[in-house]
């Protein structure tokens, strides 16, 4: 793990949204198309900002989430929703989403055909994800009920997931799809949130779903 400290936030989202455009540009020299994932919630609104606007060759850009809530793509909780505001706009725009939501009642409903969509475009090729307090990264959470099987090495690529405190079902990249990825980034804003990383490193991945992806990945730390 490379821990990279930044003096502000903002600067961290234009270092980072410098890092990842860079990585994919390298990707796009020897791939057709690549595929970048990354999560939903607050944190990454500023990367994805600044993100948006680089020169890239965008439309051979496969972009996914990493998680996402079962809700309707208009809804204020909708991680894809987000992406559309904050990143698939401006240059980015050219991008194809890979969407990790359909209209069905409930994530089992529709997940092979999701994961139909995903398959075909592994190993990822960047991946940029998040961690709650609680150390769980995507929707791998500590407790969640497909927690084991969602840590396992023969996992499937998705997985459904519920989670105590999760309001509604989830949908999850596997660790080891995430941990496949050719580069893995973590984003962290403040210090509890990097106090608790540093507890996850010396805990199994059961009781920090975060453990199970360190190796190999960079973390970009602001307070």
């Amino acid at each position: 793990m490379n821990l990279i400290e930044y003096a502000d936030r903002e600067m961290l989202a234009i270092d980072l949204a410098d890092k990842l455009a860079s990585e994919l540009r390298a990707s796009l020299d020897s791939h057709d198309r690549v595929t970048l994932a990354v999560p939903g919630g607050t944190s990454p609104g500023p990367v994805f900002d600044a993100l948006c606007g680089v020169r890239l060759d965008w439309g051979r850009v496969d972009v996914m989430l990493t998680d996402e809530r079962w809700v309707p793509t208009d809804h204020e909780r909708s991680n894809t929703r987000l992406l559309r505001q904050r990143l698939l706009t401006d240059r980015a725009s050219d991008a194809r989403l890979v969407p990790l939501y359909a209209d069905a009642r409930q994530p089992e409903d529709v997940l092979a055909e999701i994961e139909l969509e995903i398959k075909p475009r592994l190993p990822l090729n960047v991946v940029l994800l998040g961690m709650g307090a609680d150390m769980h990264t995507a929707s791998i959470f500590p407790g969640a009920d497909l927690l084991a099987e969602a840590l396992a090495s023969d996992a499937p690529v998705l997985l459904p997931m519920r989670a105590p405190g999760a309001p509604e079902p989830r949908i999850t990249i596997t660790a080891h799809v995430l941990n496949g990825a050719l580069a893995k980034h973590l984003l962290i804003f403040g210090s509890e949130k990097r106090d608790a990383l540093e507890k996850a490193r010396t805990l199994s991945p059961e009781e920090a779903p975060i453990a199970a992806v360190l190796d190999g990945m960079t973390v970009h730390w602001a307070e």
